[in-house]
Formats: structure tokens, sequence, C-alpha cells
């Protein structure tokens, strides 16, 4: 059974970083595709980053581009995601997931379907 365990949020204010992680206990999969995704309330859950964990080839949303970092340690089974210059409509849950391994990992960024394996989420909260 494939489990997944975020940490890392917190309360920040504007212009401020936080690293998030996300352990999993085992992957469900050779080389599979893991990924960040938040929803803030009252908003479709939306896709962060995304990594191949048996690659070097990251992937970005539209809103973490160019500020969020996405990188993975395969020798604790985790993938962080290092978010800096936050801004308050970065605030939201922070979930991580593994993709089914028929999906290319660009693609589940689109659709958090793609990802039968989910964590609890961690808190990430932006405000002065």
């Amino acid at each position: 059974q494939v489990q997944l365990a975020e940490s890392g949020g917190g309360s920040v204010q504007p212009g401020g970083s936080l690293r998030l992680s996300c352990v999993a206990s085992e992957y469900p999969n050779t080389n599979p595709c893991i990924a960040w995704f938040r929803q803030a309330p009252g908003k479709e859950r939306e896709g962060v980053a995304s990594i191949y964990t048996g690659l070097d080839s990251a992937y970005y949303g539209a809103s973490a581009r160019g500020r969020f970092i996405i990188s993975r340690d395969n020798t604790k089974n985790t993938v962080y995601l290092q978010m800096n210059n936050l801004k308050p409509e970065d605030t939201a849950m922070y979930y991580c997931a593994a993709a089914s391994p028929q999906y290319a990992c660009p693609l589940v960024l689109l659709n958090p379907d793609y990802a039968p394996y989910w964590g609890q989420g961690t808190q990430v909260t932006v405000s002065s």
C-alpha cells in the first residue's frame, strides 16, 4: 500500500520561502511521476510541479514557474518543493500525489485524476 506524507507547511510573510517534503512509504512502480498539487478554498485543485523520480526532468505549472523548484532524494523516497518569493495567492492546501504510470508527468499536472495515490496535505498560508 503506497502512502504519501507531506510536511513543511506553515505561515509565512509575502516574499518568504518554504520547503515542502513528500515522503513515500514505497513507490508504486519504477520511476514514478510524483506531483505537487494545491487547492485553495472554493477553487479547483491545481497542478504545481511534477518530477520523475528516476530522471532529472521536472515540470511546472504556470503559477510555480520561476519561483518553485521540485527535486527528489531517492535515498529517502522523498520529493521536495522549494517555494520562494511566496505570494498571498499561494495560500492553499498542498498535496503530493503519485501518478499512474501510463500518464506522462507533464500531463499529470493538468489532471489530478491521473494520480491514484495522495497524501493528506499540508497547509501553506502567506499573509502579512
